[in-house]
């Protein structure tokens, strides 16, 4: 990648964006979280002074960031503690929708897993039924800039990945466009959930694995030979089969090169890895390593609550840290879409009509102050 010009945090946020892997219980507006906390009567983390929006998101953000797992899960306790009913989760989803679009995401794929809201009686059906309104609403009042799809996501310490499989199925042509396992990779390999994968694959229906965000290179292995996910959700320890030399020449282990050649693609979420202990720095993240040997990489944001970030943030982290321009946040972007859950002329519906055109008028904006510069 060469870099030319230096993209504007402006222009970032105004191009057009592509988001792959989101969780909705860890993306909500904290006055959101107050005001469905007092409905419910949930209570809320004890903070000192008043509990405003800005000082519980920055509970959230420190809890997450403390290093302690116990903390970090948490915050998720909270979160999903207020979406155990059809307005809540109906709120959520809109306002999740609402936020990507005002920062410029033109497609957005967001994972929740039903089986973690059904706690107040609603079943698997209502939780999704409540979510796609949600979703539906959201779409409306941004105008149609964006387009959004659910994932169903299983629990992987869980046994009910069948039912969530069959559930993704029963509604992917209502707004789910696939499926997913998600939760602690140690000592849960996705290969216990083989039979959900297997009757996927036999309804020609789309999935991805969250893999190789803790445990390395046998879950990343797994999730692809064992289970044959479309996509990997991290992806990120893909970096241990990798081996940079002393002259500077790279080395790729056979399961890297593997998925290099059969362009899978990594669903990598750069601040979030940060969090969990994946990569020290956006500098030292092995985005950089990965990208320049062209894997296919997409950048996303995970939580963007806990993270405290969004997909401009993550790609302003991003320029800033590797110099990138707006022609390598084009080739991110057109990666995503390319991967993206959605039939094919629809993928290429929105990189011909919105991505390219997007990056092509900020381009020529640039261009065209550079030359005003040159001539005062």
């Amino acid at each position: 990648m060469t870099p030319t010009s230096t993209p504007s945090l402006d222009q970032i946020r105004r191009a057009p964006k592509v988001l792959l892997h989101d969780h909705l219980d860890g993306g909500l507006r904290p006055q959101t979280i107050i005001d469905l906390a007092a409905e419910v009567g949930h209570a809320l983390p004890v903070v000192e002074g008043a509990m405003t929006a800005e000082v519980l998101g920055q509970w959230f953000a420190e809890a997450a960031d403390s290093g302690s797992l116990e903390r970090y899960l948490e915050t998720f306790e909270h979160t999903v503690s207020v979406m155990q009913t059809v307005p809540a989760l109906t709120r959520v989803a809109r306002e999740c929708v609402e936020d990507l679009a005002a920062d410029g995401v033109v497609y957005a794929e967001i994972r929740y897993a039903p089986e973690q809201h059904v706690s107040t009686g609603l079943s698997l059906d209502d939780v999704v039924a409540a979510v796609q309104e949600g979703f539906e609403q959201g779409t409306a009042a941004s105008g149609g800039r964006i387009v959004v799809r659910q994932l169903l996501t299983a629990m992987r310490n869980q046994a009910r990945s069948m039912e969530i499989a069959e559930l993704a199925v029963a509604w992917r042509d209502r707004g789910v466009a696939g499926f997913d396992i998600a939760g602690a990779e140690a000592g849960y390999p996705p290969t216990r959930h083989l039979d959900a994968f297997e009757y996927l694959q036999r309804e020609n229906a789309h999935f991805t694995i969250h893999a190789g965000e803790a445990f390395g290179l046998p879950s990343i292995w797994q999730a692809i030979q064992w289970c044959g996910a479309d996509r990997l959700g991290h992806g990120v320890r893909i970096i241990d089969d990798i081996t940079v030399h002393d002259d500077g020449t790279v080395e790729l282990g056979r399961l890297a090169a593997y998925v290099r050649d059969k362009r899978i693609p990594l669903e990598l979420c750069p601040w979030s890895n940060i969090q969990t202990g994946a990569a020290p720095s956006i500098a030292e993240h092995p985005i950089g390593l990965l990208a320049d040997l062209r894997f296919r990489v997409t950048v996303n944001t995970d939580n963007r609550l806990m993270s405290h970030t969004s997909m401009s943030h993550e790609m302003a982290s991003l320029v800033e840290a590797f110099g990138y321009d707006l022609d390598d946040l084009r080739w991110f972007t057109i990666n995503a879409m390319k991967s993206a859950f959605l039939p094919f002329d629809e993928r290429l519906a929105i990189i011909d009509g919105t991505i390219k055109p997007g990056y092509a008028a900020l381009a020529q904006e640039s261009a065209q102050e550079s030359a005003e510069e040159t001539s005062g």
